[in-house]
């Protein structure tokens, strides 16, 4: 490799963990930093646009990874859509920003990923904020991503969020990014510009500083395996425009490119299941159990009311949200169900839903899932897609968890509050089989995470350093090293695990 560009660091995808990464790694002029992307330039149109992302599902910008038919779901296949762009998936998500619950940390750190509790997140949280609301103890300002609450005034709900105070929650206008996240109906919040345009990994954190000599960026650079020399990593392997190139890192290669894809990247380069690695005859240079294990994702499930007037569409997909429990006894552990709700249809689903009638939209999300899957190798090939079987509803809990948050939806549509708009429930309607429409009507909300654990169990990837168990020089840094997945969206952990990496790095060097 002696001929090969040499970095200090490699770092492998640019989504809301590795552009992060690049861009405090590459804030020392010292350093040479290599960040590899698959996919293009984020110059597609729909990227800025915030009611323009549906557009992108599908398109070049979209891994649109399928999974295996799934028995909990019908045996259904489902598309998990992932950025293959410029700021991965940030760049074609629904900007909704949420932190996740103070008890998905403390429970990290009690599983053994150590420094990883709410107390030793909070400080990144909200040192990454620029904070529309403004500065307190549980929020930042002037930090590189601007987080507003939902900015589309058709969405905010007053007849939501009154009608979960009368049945007992807090609220309305609860802030869920505050010091308690569950009972309290408020808005999301979301990472917009004070302009109106997504704030992605791309504009906050690659954008602002193309001028670094330091710092390359390469776009259509597919990462084929890290290279190793014994159990220290060294390099990564990549295809660009058709050729096999490579780079030397004498630091450490970083891999960002999600819980679908750095798995996989691991597996290709021998490090993994030992059995599965042989299997498509890969040599095994780190036998590690856990690689592509773990899987969890976030379900949703579409609960339709006919409204009983008409009403504007809205321009995102949501904006009022509820966090709460579905379980009885479970006040020590996370919320298990995120419920979003939108009064209107919203603009950007309108062609697919087909909706001939006025209607709202609740959304419950199952966010703290019981069931497991697993992402292995299809083969040996680097270009071929990864088996993905997320194991959706394989537990029993999972559908009882939507069969009572329907319930509470159900309630809430009869609260005084709710009664000017509720005209009938639509979908699944007062005599549906529940679980037959749980298990026909749900759907992933893309959100991947936990087939590189951090731990340091006999199934965990990488310790609390997000550094690779028995290899050198290597870690995962992304919502592959989450123990469990927090309860809410991703984007907003991803993006503070990338911040803490670099803090980690940084501290060791």
């Amino acid at each position: 490799m002696s001929n090969e560009p040499t970095f200090d660091y490699i770092v492998v995808g640019s989504g809301a963990s590795g552009a992060v990464v690049a861009n405090r790694l590459s804030a020392d002029p010292t350093l040479r930093v290599l960040l590899l992307e698959a996919g293009a330039p984020a110059t597609h149109p729909g990227i800025a646009d915030p009611g323009g992302f549906v557009s992108l599902w599908g398109s070049e910008v979209d891994w649109a990874l399928g999974t295996e038919p799934q028995p909990g779901m019908a045996e259904r296949s489902l598309v998990i859509n992932q950025g293959k762009v410029l700021g991965g998936s940030t760049s074609i998500n629904a900007m909704m920003y949420v932190r996740g619950n103070r008890q998905n940390y403390d429970m990290w750190d009690a599983l053994g990923a150590d420094g990883w509790s709410y107390a030793d997140v909070l400080p990144t949280f909200v040192a990454l904020e620029d904070y529309a609301g403004g500065a307190s103890a549980e929020h930042g300002v002037g930090g590189p991503i601007p987080v507003v609450d939902c900015p589309d005034p058709v969405m905010r709900s007053e007849a939501f969020m009154l009608g979960a105070s009368q049945l007992g929650f807090d609220g309305p206008n609860w802030d869920s990014n505050g010091g308690r996240q569950e009972n309290g109906a408020g808005l999301l919040q979301f990472h917009i510009d004070p302009q109106g345009r997504r704030v992605s990994a791309a504009t906050a954190f690659l954008d602002p500083i193309t001028d670094r000599s330091n710092l390359t960026v390469e776009t259509g650079a597919h990462a084929t395996r890290v290279l190793l020399e014994g159990r220290r990593a060294v390099g990564v392997a990549y295809l660009q425009g058709g050729e096999a190139k490579q780079a030397r890192a004498e630091r450490e290669v970083i891999v960002s490119a999600g819980a679908l894809q750095s798995p996989k990247l691991l597996m290709l380069s021998g490090i993994g299941p030992a059995a599965h690695l042989q299997a498509h005859g890969i040599d095994v240079v780190a036998d590690l159990p856990g690689v592509g294990q773990n899987l969890q994702d976030h379900v949703q499930l579409p609960v339709v009311f006919k409204r009983k007037t008409d009403a504007p569409m809205t321009t995102l997909l949501t904006g009022n949200v509820l966090f709460l429990r579905t379980r009885d006894g479970a006040d020590a552990e996370p919320p298990d169900m995120q419920l979003n709700f939108t009064p209107s249809i919203p603009a950007p689903l309108a062609p697919m839903l087909d909706i001939p009638f006025a209607a709202c939209i609740f959304l419950p999300i199952l966010v703290q899932p019981a069931s497991r899957g697993h992402v292995r190798l299809r083969s040996a090939d680097p270009l071929a897609a990864p088996l993905i079987d997320p194991n959706y509803l394989g537990q029993p809990a999972d559908v009882q968890a939507f069969v009572r948050v329907i319930e509470t939806i159900r309630a809430i549509a009869r609260t005084p509050a709710f009664s000017d708009l509720n005209e009938v429930e639509i979908l699944p309607g007062a005599d549906a089989d529940l679980e037959a429409f749980v298990r026909s009507q749900s759907s992933t909300l893309w959100h991947p995470a936990g087939t590189a654990k951090m731990g340091r169990d006999p199934m965990a990837v990488v310790d609390p350093q997000l550094r690779v168990h028995g290899v050198e020089s290597l870690r995962v840094v992304d919502a592959s090293v989450m123990p469990t997945v927090t309860s809410g969206n991703t984007v907003a952990p991803a993006f503070m695990i990338g911040w803490r990496a670099v803090d980690m790095i940084v501290g060791q060097r």
